[in-house]
């Protein structure tokens, strides 16, 4: 018996479909033109107006209110992540007592402007100096700082919390039920199992957490806190020189991109098993 074997012909390439100009694409260039010209502008500004002598006077307390920056979100995010975990697992406790409790809390800390709960810190609390000096509590509250920290920390806090427990909540349930086919304890099941998937999925929300805390952390200079943007005011009232908040924008930039990067290799890093 005889086979007869045909090849397909080969055929040409397809065709290239040349994309038109359309309102859209025209729109999307002329934007894109736009910012590539006023970030020229804004560099040609930066190198033409530079002023040798306000850099001498105001660069160390830019350096200086950089510094209370990133104290304050360091500490605010280290000891909001502490404060989130019971606050997540209250949220997912049985309890309907600890259940409302963590819910009215989170609910209010990420319903309100975090300026209005500094205010409601440093001013509202700031009037009860009698009874906080009665308790030994007036050193706390009579620094702007340390209220500025209380209302970071209580803030992001709350969404952690739920960053958290959303990503518990996402690990599913079959790995819970396989580790108890096995006879692995709760706990084991909790730090080498659900926990290690939990923060891989929370890994990108905690990252865009920090990131607005850096920018939300400029409120703090309202309360006569002297961190980046508290500087920034100071010099800008001296100097009227706009170039003063253009100094801090490029480095809340600075701040933003680095942490950008060092989250996306943190996550990289963190997921190498899960790419093919």
């Amino acid at each position: 018996m005889s086979y007869v074997k045909e090849l397909i012909p080969p055929r040409p390439a397809p065709a290239v479909i040349e994309k038109r100009m359309n309102p859209a694409r025209l729109t999307g260039m002329l934007v894109m033109a736009l910012w590539v010209l006023l970030a020229a502008s804004l560099i040609a500004m930066v190198i033409t107006g530079w002023d040798t002598a306000k850099f001498e006077r105001y660069g160390p307390r830019y350096i200086s209110g950089l510094g209370t920056t990133l104290a304050l979100v360091t500490l605010s995010i280290v000891m909001g992540a502490i404060l989130s975990v019971p606050v997540a697992f209250a949220r997912m406790s049985k309890n309907a007592v600890l259940n409302g409790i963590a819910f009215a809390y989170v609910y209010i800390f990420r319903s309100t402007p975090l300026l209005a709960q500094l205010f409601l810190i440093y001013y509202g609390l700031g009037s009860f100096k009698s009874e906080l000096e009665s308790v030994g509590l007036w050193w706390f509250f009579r620094e702007a700082w340390y209220c500025g920290l209380l209302s970071f920390t209580l803030n992001t806090a709350a969404y952690q919390a739920e960053i958290l427990r959303g990503a518990i909540e996402s690990v599913p349930k079959g790995q819970l039920e396989g580790a108890a086919s096995l006879g692995l304890p709760k706990s084991v099941t909790f730090w080498k199992i659900v926990l290690p998937q939990a923060l891989i999925v929370a890994l990108r929300p905690y990252g865009n957490e920090i990131i607005l805390m850096v920018k939300g952390s400029a409120v703090v200079s309202i309360v006569t806190v002297f961190d980046l943007m508290g500087e920034t005011r100071y010099a800008f009232s001296r100097t009227f020189d706009y170039q003063a908040y253009l100094w801090a924008a490029i480095f809340y930039l600075a701040i933003v991109e680095t942490l950008r990067h060092v989250w996306a290799w943190l996550e990289a890093r963190l997921t190498r098993h899960l790419k093919r």
